[in-house]
């Protein structure tokens, strides 16, 4: 597949990432052109610094209420609002799942839509990450159609920190059932080309990885 890098979130989300290693997939986005960089809140600014001058435009991406979701929404957008004023362009926000499994379904679009809201007020995108591992058929359409409803730019499949990631029949799904105007973004446990040109063919526009340089690599 051609410019297969121009789908990567180029991603580092491990707990125990060092400054060297949030240099490392720098430099790695920077030579291989992927489309983002996804990092933890804290080294937004540091990404910021390192990109400045990079000659394409490569998105700066965070997490939001990461990997669990079930912080409260003033929380989350106070989180939201730092990482957008510290220069993110991009927020993968985690859906409230305790909420959504609650069937409080209200509660979840309406914060979705408040993010959604602040997140395109700074001109960033907004991608929820609804841990379809955890979903049945019946959730999975639900929480795509909250997700369009909001607001969202993408839905995004997985944290990568739940059991299951992203699994091609169901982004197959995912597609069937958002609108043509919401893209989605396959990320947890994708490690290699062929695994992520599989996502592609399904329908995502974006795959999140930590093997971005390894998948390269392969093509």
């Amino acid at each position: 597949m051609n410019a297969l890098s121009s789908y990567i979130d180029h991603t580092l989300l491990t707990p125990v990432a060092s400054e060297t290693d949030i240099r490392k997939i720098c430099e790695e986005a920077w030579i291989m052109q992927f489309k983002a960089i996804c990092v933890a809140p804290s080294y937004v600014p540091y990404v910021v610094e390192m990109m400045e001058f990079c000659p394409i435009k490569i998105e700066i991406a965070t997490v939001i209420g990461f990997p669990l979701g079930y912080a409260v929404t003033a929380t989350k957008v106070a989180e939201a609002e730092t990482a957008l004023r510290d220069g993110a362009t991009e927020l993968d926000v985690v859906m409230n799942l305790s909420r959504f499994k609650s069937m409080a379904y209200l509660s979840v679009r309406e914060e979705l839509q408040e993010l959604s809201q602040l997140a395109h007020n700074a001109g960033a995108l907004i991608k929820v990450i609804i841990e379809t591992g955890y979903l049945d058929s019946f959730e999975l359409y639900t929480a795509c159609e909250i997700c369009a409803e909001s607001g969202a730019d993408f839905v995004k499949t997985s944290t990568g920190f739940a059991p299951v990631g992203a699994e091609v029949g169901v982004v197959k799904t995912m597609r069937q059932i958002l609108p043509p105007n919401v893209k989605i973004k396959a990320s947890g446990g994708i490690k290699t080309a062929e695994q992520a040109i599989s996502m592609i063919e399904a329908g995502a526009e974006r795959i999140g990885t930590s093997h971005g340089a390894a998948i390269m690599g392969q093509v």
